[in-house]
């Protein structure tokens, strides 16, 4: 069974086994590494329309802060759903002290703050610290991902 991947660089779709490690796949089309940038991206008020808003993939937004503890003890589980569905999902995190007006247009009134946007509309907000199990859960539902009711 296989998974697909699209290129960062050349948006090819290409195909991939799950749970084989990305570090050092490439492009069938461009030879770019598949792993290449599969971490979060940064995005700022500068950045936020281009990366987020007109993102081809899906995005999760993590609106957070340095000082925010709650914030600190969801990165990691952030960290491993981008690598997780790289090419299928975009991870941004948005720093709320160092860009105010992103985060008063997002309507960020506690941290941390979980954005699922596609095609540049936040369809789920997520407050607080929630459990890994649930924040990959509403990531499935966003990618189309969901698995079968039992």
């Amino acid at each position: 069974m296989s998974d697909t991947i699209t290129c960062p660089s050349c948006h090819v779709k290409n195909r991939v086994v799950p749970g084989r490690s990305l570090e050092e796949a490439r492009c069938g089309k461009c030879g770019a590494p598949l792993g290449e940038n599969a971490g979060p991206v940064s995005v700022t008020d500068d950045t936020f329309q281009k990366k987020v808003v007109e993102s081809p993939l899906p995005v999760l937004v993590d609106l957070w802060a340095p000082w925010c503890g709650p914030c600190r003890s969801i990165a990691p589980v952030l960290e491993d759903l981008a690598r997780k569905y790289h090419g299928r999902l975009t991870v941004a995190k948005l720093n709320v002290d160092e860009n105010p007006y992103t985060a008063r247009q997002m309507e960020a009134m506690s941290i941390p703050l979980l954005l699922f946007m596609k095609n540049g509309r936040v369809l789920q907000r997520l407050v607080g610290a929630y459990p890994a199990p649930e924040i990959e859960k509403a990531v499935r539902v966003l990618i189309g991902d969901n698995p079968p009711h039992s």
